[in-house]
């Protein structure tokens, strides 16, 4: 496959990382594997990967260190791969800017899954983002062109599944979506992430584009039901 898509593991279990490197290499993806958070940052300064697969509990650097190291400088997209069931460790990683995250033991199948519904979403966006024109609100304009947001004349750094849901919901205004519709939709499937990863992001949203996080006027909780952008 000339074109495959780039995947960088970062795992310090040497045979978790070979059977996910074996998977993933049969899904047709390349592959590299780094057993730390330091060699992870040199292989990403070397050669930025399309996706990042990587645990939590590292030597050198641990992973939420080094999701945080990844969202200042890109918004490639992340999961998190580690042994903490807590839900309180999940949401800590996708405050950092994680995309998913996989909880051990796994099925290294599941895993390929999440890493192709993440694929075909920056496929979508790579074949027909080009075209689509600004939208603009009230102290509010989003470019998908750009895959830039503006809030109130200032531009809001947000991870590529910020931009995302925040463009999906803004293109249909006033319409309500249960959690799984928009995993279904943003996250490509809604299968193997728990529902919870968007309360998170909805809560980021709020914090990036609203006045009063506290009291949203943009991103609205339909109680009982789910979401919905107001213009």
């Amino acid at each position: 496959m000339t074109n495959a898509r780039e995947i960088l593991i970062v795992e310090d279990e040497a045979s978790i990382a070979e059977v996910v490197s074996l998977y993933l290499t049969r899904a047709g993806f390349n592959v590299r594997a780094v057993s730390d958070g330091k060699r992870a940052m040199d292989a990403f300064a070397s050669a930025q990967p399309d996706l990042v697969i990587l645990d939590l509990m590292l030597p050198e650097v641990d992973g939420l260190t080094l999701t945080r190291w990844l969202r200042d400088r890109s918004d490639v997209p992340i999961i998190m791969l580690t042994a903490r069931r807590e839900e309180i460790d999940r949401i800590a990683g996708l405050e950092m800017g994680a995309d998913d995250y996989v909880v051990k033991p796994f099925s290294p199948q599941e895993l390929v899954s999440r890493v192709r519904a993440v694929m075909r979403r920056l496929g979508r966006e790579q074949d027909g983002g080009g075209n689509e024109r600004s939208l603009s609100f009230e102290g509010l304009i989003i470019d998908p062109r750009g895959r830039v947001v503006t809030v109130r004349e200032k531009i809001v750094e947000m991870t590529a599944r910020e931009f995302d849901m925040l463009h999906f919901m803004a293109r249909h205004p006033k319409q309500v979506f249960t959690r799984e519709q928009l995993l279904e939709r943003v996250w490509g499937g809604a299968l193997y992430i728990d529902p919870g990863t968007v309360t998170v992001h909805v809560r980021r949203l709020r914090e990036k584009i609203e006045e009063d996080p506290s009291k949203p006027k943009r991103l609205l909780t339909v109680w009982g039901v789910g979401y919905k952008f107001e213009p």
